[in-house]
């Protein structure tokens, strides 16, 4: 049977109604076609309209329904190409290769052709790329790259290049810290810079102080021989909260801590001093060291620490912070890698913050150069055996 155009059966069946419904017949025969297939395009057209004569494998379609399929088609392209930029972006961003990587494990998924309009790659740079085998040297940057920025963002942007070594060292790494900071640079990670604080500790009082007797000896050989404390304060949306914290010296674990909206003795390092107790049972001599502060030196302050027998109080000289500066210096971390990186929270909000920072970061999974780069918990692990 023969077969005809779309554009003919769409101009015969306009054309016919100029001749009137009386000439249909003779107008088919003039067009050279039986005139039951031009009643039967007319039937179509008028009921379908130029979605009339699609061919076959393609349904009528009123305009309505037209439109309606054609934003189907629409959506469903919308949908597709938010799902590879969801999924695709992040490997751009790492160059050529990743790129590469992206659209041959997805292309089961996408058309490579869509893949390549959606992530603007031409073909040429793909079809290159793909003909060219990665070396041993490019795979390994490539994983390194992936690695440091697992760890840094892990770490919650605090780690710098140094930390970051050895970490990957502990992962099996063997690169050095010139190498870690130059990757570092390409991919724009930089870990958050510390800020000046102001001292809130009260030093002119009239109570009893002592001398220095820790003498700066910051290295210790048991648990529970030495420990340090000092108190800072905390800026929120509404007003401040005083973090107190105890260290012992042989680990540079918190053991105790405390964290008040007042500064009062028994608001802050009498519930600090108590939860270290409690945490590291004391079996010989101590020496506690603290600055002159009035919440050191008091008298409730001074009988608590009193009624320990093994206990030997120790002060820093006037005005010699580098008297207690490792707990300065854990300080200085805490607001370099919690305080800084944030906006001013709630009081209930930064509570939640500094438990986690202390109990779930500091004391469990950051790394210290003191202990040899070592975790709280590694270090104790090989020194206590």
């Amino acid at each position: 049977m023969k077969k005809y155009e779309r554009t003919f059966k769409e101009n015969a069946v306009k054309l016919s109604y100029d001749r009137g419904k009386r000439q249909i017949a003779s107008f088919a025969r003039e067009l050279g076609i039986v005139p039951d297939f031009l009643y039967k395009w007319r039937k179509d057209y008028e009921k379908f309209g130029t979605g009339s004569f699609c061919g076959r494998g393609h349904p009528k379609m009123t305009p309505q329904q037209a439109v309606i399929t054609e934003l189907k088609r629409k959506i469903k392209d919308a949908k597709i190409t938010l799902e590879i930029l969801k999924k695709g972006t992040k490997y751009v961003s790492q160059g050529k290769i990743m790129t590469k990587r992206f659209i041959e494990n997805n292309k089961s998924e996408f058309s490579i052709a869509k893949m390549l309009a959606v992530l603007e790659v031409s073909e040429t740079t793909y079809y290159r790329r793909k003909k060219q085998e990665l070396t041993d040297t490019e795979s390994r940057v490539i994983l390194l790259k992936q690695e440091i920025t697992s760890i840094f963002y892990e770490f919650k942007q605090r780690y710098g290049y140094t930390k970051i070594t050895k970490e990957l060292q502990s992962r099996g790494f063997k690169n050095k810290n010139s190498s870690v900071k130059f990757y570092m640079g390409i991919l724009g990670l930089r870990s958050k810079v510390k800020r000046k604080y102001k001292i809130t500790t009260d030093s002119h009082h009239n109570h009893y102080v002592v001398p220095n007797v820790l003498n700066r000896e910051f290295t210790v050989r048991e648990h529970a021989r030495a420990w340090v404390s000092d108190i800072t304060y905390i800026p929120t949306k509404k007003g401040f909260l005083y973090l107190t914290i105890v260290m012992d010296l042989f680990d540079r674990k918190i053991i105790g801590w405390s964290l008040s909206t007042k500064i009062s003795t028994k608001a802050t390092s009498l519930p600090a001093w108590e939860m270290a107790v409690n945490n590291r049972k004391i079996s010989k001599d101590l020496i506690f060291h603290s600055d002159r502060g009035v919440q050191y030196a008091n008298k409730i302050f001074t009988n608590t620490l009193e009624s320990y027998n093994c206990v030997r109080r120790s002060m820093c000289r006037k005005q010699n912070h580098y008297d207690n500066a490792v707990a300065e210096s854990f300080f200085s971390s805490f607001k370099k890698e919690l305080i800084n990186r944030n906006k001013l929270l709630p009081k209930k909000q930064m509570r939640v913050q500094v438990h986690e920072y202390i109990e779930n970061w500091y004391n469990k999974k950051r790394r210290h150069s003191y202990l040899g780069y070592k975790t709280i918990e590694e270090f104790d692990k090989i020194y206590l055996r």
